[in-house]
């Protein structure tokens, strides 16, 4: 854990690391999953910890993490291990700091542009009963994000690629100005997708740091005690609380957003160690690997079951006996890890050591603000997910990048190379077609119970993932 940052050359090769797809796949999957699952009639541990069955009123006072509160952290970790992915490409292509810098505030747009357009586009968001109308206007919404942000080839000419670009933005803005909502109101920027928004804050200001700190893993972490400070001060009355409180984009912008890199950040420097091994890998001559395949399925079995010990453990506040398993689990994982010689194994083992440390530090940050929670998020919640993401990015990096069993991540790579396509995909393509075929008939007969619901939550959520996975072989990629 000493490992200093990377410094980043032109050697970098343009290869994606499938197990980098797989965590943000299965994270928007599972986001999709919890957004289609029967309401109010599961057990609570199908919910969000602090808003429970039936009224799912929330209640801040409630500690604990269920699966659903590990889907946004693993998507803004994968986001933050895609940044130095992405911009140490840029940077090998010979990029000026200005091209980055603009690159940067554009996708920060784009992304800020998406958050208000889907907020306004969701047909129970329309209409609490959607109607045919509504289901079809929904549908054209989702058709006019392709020419607003799909990737255009290259060699189509300047000006076809420019007219497909812009009539999706000139269409977008008249359905914006013709949509009308229960109250009569209309666009307003105000109504925004918080999700994307917060992902918004991340990928611009996490992006401005690597920037800042990629020759230095000191000065990363350092940021990460910057953002503590304003943490704690911005409750105390003084200047900290006064930037806190201002914004120069109200409806997209707060201070508080920024509290979601202390999950990003480490994010970041994971990609770091992506880049690296991907570079080592490639430079590096073939050498027999000196652990056997079935360590390597034993190291990824064991990442898996560091999240079902971490759920059910901090779910039902057994928090002294989590502790002690995990412990038990670390020096298990770290015999594992023993004598690396490969460059896989050598990635492997300073991974897990990272993950150890992200996730002790969470453990020990439990009992401070009540006990882990996701909302209000407190410092445990951010860094015992980053401790779990790691660990499954462990476990997806065994099986389809070193023992090579790709077709195993293949459905959850596919929707982690496209996510924005999978997360309007349930609300604005499958479920507007389950209604305009009446499908949606036969879906609620065959689902009558909560559990049979949630297999049809499964089912809708497979249906996504099929979806995106074809777009996804046609090499039609929306831009994030």
């Amino acid at each position: 854990m000493t490992e200093s940052a990377t410094s980043l050359d032109s050697s970098v090769k343009p290869k994606r690391a499938l197990a980098l797809d797989a965590l943000r796949g299965y994270a928007i999957l599972t986001m999709v999953l919890s957004g289609v699952i029967p309401y109010g009639s599961l057990p609570a541990w199908m919910y969000h910890a602090q808003v429970p069955p039936p009224l799912h009123k929330f209640d801040g006072s409630i500690p604990g993490v269920t699966w659903v509160d590990l889907v946004f952290p693993f998507f803004l970790f994968a986001l933050g291990a895609a940044i130095p992915l992405a911009l140490s490409r840029r940077i090998a292509r010979g990029a000026s700091l200005r091209s980055i810098l603009l690159g940067i505030a554009e996708r920060g747009f784009l992304l800020g542009a998406f958050a208000v357009y889907v907020a306004h586009i969701r047909p129970w968001t329309m209409n609490p009963s959607p109607t045919t109308a509504t289901f079809l206007t929904a549908l054209i919404a989702f058709a006019l994000l392709f020419p607003m942000y799909a990737r255009i080839p290259g060699k189509w000419s300047a000006g076809v690629r420019w007219g497909i670009r812009l009539g999706g933005w000139l269409g977008a803005i008249v359905l914006m100005a013709l949509v009308r909502f229960p109250d009569g109101s209309g666009f307003s920027k105000e109504r925004s997708d918080i999700i994307i928004v917060l992902l918004t804050n991340a990928a611009v200001f996490a992006s401005l740091i690597w920037l800042l700190t990629r020759g230095s893993l000191l000065l990363r972490l350092g940021s990460l005690g910057v953002l503590m400070a304003i943490r704690l001060a911005s409750h105390e009355p003084g200047w900290v609380h006064a930037v806190a409180e201002w914004s120069p984009i109200p409806w997209m912008y707060h201070l508080g957003y920024l509290q979601y890199l202390f999950i990003v950040i480490p994010g970041t420097i994971v990609g770091d160690m992506l880049v690296r091994w991907m570079k080592d890998s490639n430079d590096a001559p073939s050498e027999r690997a000196s652990w056997s395949p079935a360590r390597f399925y034993a190291i990824a079995a064991l990442m898996i079951a560091f999240q079902g010990v971490i759920l059910v453990g901090l779910y039902n506040r057994w928090v002294s006996q989590t502790v002690f398993v995990c412990l038990a689990l670390f020096a298990l994982g770290g015999w594992m890890m023993r004598r690396p010689k490969g460059e896989n194994e050598k990635f492997l083992s300073r991974l897990y050591s990272w993950g150890v440390f992200w996730l002790l530090l969470g453990l020990f940050f439990e009992p401070y603000e009540g006990g882990i929670k996701k909302d209000p998020a407190v410092m445990s919640y951010y860094f015992v997910t980053t401790g779990l993401a790691i660990f499954l990015l462990i476990a997806f990096a065994v099986i389809g990048d070193i023992r090579g069993r790709r077709r195993w991540l293949g459905l959850l790579a596919a929707n982690g190379q496209n996510p924005m396509i999978a997360y309007i995909g349930a609300s604005n393509l499958v479920l507007p077609l389950f209604a305009l075929t009446r499908l949606n008939k036969v879906y609620d007969l065959l689902t009558p119970t909560p559990w049979t619901g949630f297999l049809g939550g499964c089912f809708v959520t497979l249906l996504v993932a099929l979806a995106v996975c074809f777009f996804t072989r046609r090499k039609i990629f929306w831009r994030t």
